[in-house]
């Protein structure tokens, strides 16, 4: 239908009609065809709610591949532990927020899977649940070093307060490990878990007080107790005869190789304390020591104390009667007995640098060479840190060789320098490489 008053900018023509075929009204020209005017959608009522454009576009982001993994190693960790549901609900958030924080964005597959465990390993420690480092490095089959680094980063990171555990906290469970129960070995070899547990922790106590725990990894001072406490609770020749080895085995645990050592460092231990036990004539060695450990155990402070001022005396023995008696630094050890382990692992690094200013003992004012150098203080105490006792030796730096060109080298220790035929052949031709340049 044609509108009045209103012209085609185009040919000036007055005949205008509504063009209603598309979705919006357009005034077109008759006889051009020129739009005049078109409508708009904004101008359409519109009764429903507003939605915003961020709404409307927004696309729901899903997971990557690697995190569903991840997370789903978490679970599997969790029900390996058998820890509770909290603590897997807790180690999956920390696992969410470790993955998606920038430090850890662009590392390796192995980090990020190192990464589940170190959540675990966090949420189990605030929930009061006793777990290791070396058992989640067990599980994820990695180095514990790596472990631990990526541990330490990642509650930096995330700002977490993980309480650490002494030894003595993880024992229980470790003792559980041990299938050595009534019902899975012989009832000559069968123990408790209860009654083990109650003598390997009173184990550890008395190597902590005698610095053996010292800067040590705990697992092996575990094994080492446990393996101890079982031939004690029951020293029959069965179990008096079998190494570490067999009994890892009846056991069905993994043995470590580190926890040789340090059962050898409690039976020392064990022996000096031994020699004070009065009623005890024979001849104690550390091969039958394993049957008088509920007896030092029960008086281990009195015979700390006794093999103290003992060790004192004989020290005094050895120093000159004219040079007056100087207190040694065992003495300090004698007021360490009566600490806890807690106590006496923490002030070991303290006291192992105070202990260095101590004055000079007996047997130091006796030996002439050791006037004249420093000695080692460690040799001369009944107990001290292992730090001490075995120090690293510091490696001395070889003078460098200044060999120049004009310098004389004989033929007999070039010979000693040729090793293979090839180099025989090769200075052969060399020698007559010379001898031609020399002619001419």
């Amino acid at each position: 239908m044609p509108r009045r008053n209103t012209r085609c900018p185009g040919c000036g023509s007055s005949n205008i009609v509504n063009d209603n075929l598309y979705c919006q009204a357009q005034q077109v020209c008759a006889d051009c065809g020129t739009v005049v005017s078109e409508g708009s959608l904004a101008q359409d009522p519109y009764n429903g709610p507003e939605i915003s454009y961020s709404r409307t576009t927004v696309v729901k982001k899903k997971p990557c591949v690697n995190l569903i993994q991840g997370m789903e190693r978490v679970k599997e960790m969790s029900r390996l532990l058998r820890v509770r549901k909290e603590v897997e609900e807790l180690s999956l958030t920390y696992y969410r927020q470790a993955y998606e924080h920038k430090t850890f964005l662009n590392v390796t597959l192995q980090r990020k899977e190192i990464l589940g465990g170190c959540c675990v390993l966090a949420s189990c420690r605030q929930q009061r649940w006793p777990i290791t480092l070396n058992t989640v490095s067990y599980l994820l089959n990695d180095d514990p070093a790596v472990v631990g680094e990526v541990y330490h980063e990642m509650i930096k990171v995330l700002n977490i307060q993980a309480p650490a555990f002494s030894v003595t906290d993880v024992m229980e469970a470790h003792c559980q490990e041990y299938k050595i129960n009534p019902g899975h070995v012989p009832d000559e070899l069968a123990e408790e878990s209860r009654v083990l547990t109650k003598r390997a922790v009173a184990l550890v106590e008395l190597a902590a007080d005698s610095w053996i725990v010292t800067g040590r990894h705990p697992l092996p001072i575990m094994m080492a107790a446990v393996y101890l406490a079982w031939q004690s609770l029951k020293p029959n020749p069965q179990r008096l005869k079998m190494s570490l080895e067999k009994f890892c085995r009846l056991g069905k645990v993994q043995k470590i190789k580190v926890a040789g050592p340090r059962i050898t460092e409690m039976k020392g231990m064990l022996c000096k304390l031994g020699k004070e036990i009065p009623w005890y004539k024979q001849v104690l060695t550390p091969d039958n020591v394993v049957s008088l450990v509920g007896d030092i155990l029960q008086h281990r402070y009195s015979l700390l104390r006794r093999a103290m001022k003992a060790h004192e005396l004989s020290l005094l023995e050895k120093c000159p009667v004219n040079s007056p008696p100087a207190e040694t630094p065992s003495s300090e050890v004698t007021e360490d007995a009566g600490q806890t382990p807690a106590t006496s692992s923490v002030n070991a690094e303290n006291e192992a640098g105070d202990k260095d200013e101590s004055p000079k003992s007996p047997s130091e004012l006796s030996d002439p060479q050791a006037q004249g150098s420093t000695q080692n203080w460690g040799k001369r105490v009944l107990f001290a840190p292992p730090c001490v006792v075995n120090p690293k030796k510091k490696k001395t730096e070889r003078p460098a060789l200044h060999v120049s060109e004009d310098d004389h080298i004989s033929d007999s220790e070039i010979d000693s320098y040729i090793r293979t035929p090839q180099e025989a052949r090769d200075f052969a031709v060399m020698q007559t490489m010379l001898k031609e340049q020399n002619k001419v």
